[in-house]
C-alpha cells in the first residue's frame, strides 16, 4: 500500500475516494529510560531509547492506518499527517496519531 504526505500520487490518478483513516499509539515511558534520557540531557548527546520508542510508535500507527484503509478496500493513503502528543498527569506518556485519506488508484 502507497502512503504519501503528498494530496495525491503524480501519474495515478485517483478512481476513488474512501475516507479518512486514522491509526493511534499510545506508549508509555519506563522509568529506567527516563533516567538514563536525564543523564545524557545533563551530559548532552540522543536518547537513543527514546527515539527508539517513538520509531516504533510511529511505525505502529502507520501500520494501523494502512489496516484500516485496507478494510475499506484502498491501495494508498494520501495526505498523512503524524502528531504526537504527550498525555497523562506527569507525561509518562506519548501518543502517536496517523491520519490520512484512503483511496482507490
Amino acid at each position: 500500500m502507497i502512503v504519501s504526505t503528498t494530496s495525491r500520487l503524480e501519474g495515478r490518478p485517483t478512481k476513488e475516494y474512501l475516507g479518512i483513516v486514522t491509526g493511534e499509539v499510545i506508549v508509555g515511558a519506563n522509568l529506567f529510560r527516563d533516567l538514563f534520557a536525564s543523564v545524557r540531557d545533563i551530559v548532552g548527546g540522543r536518547s537513543g531509547a527514546y527515539e527508539d520508542v517513538l520509531q516504533r510508535a510511529r511505525e505502529q500507527a502507520i501500520g494501523e492506518m494502512r489496516m484500516r484503509a485496507a478494510t475499506l478496500g484502498a491501495n494508498a493513503v494520501v495526505g498523512v499527517d503524524l502528531d504526537y502528543e504527550v498525555l497523562g498527569s506527569n507525561g509518562s506518556m506519548l501518543m502517536v496519531s496517523a491520519s490520512g485519506t484512503a483511496i482507490l488508484v
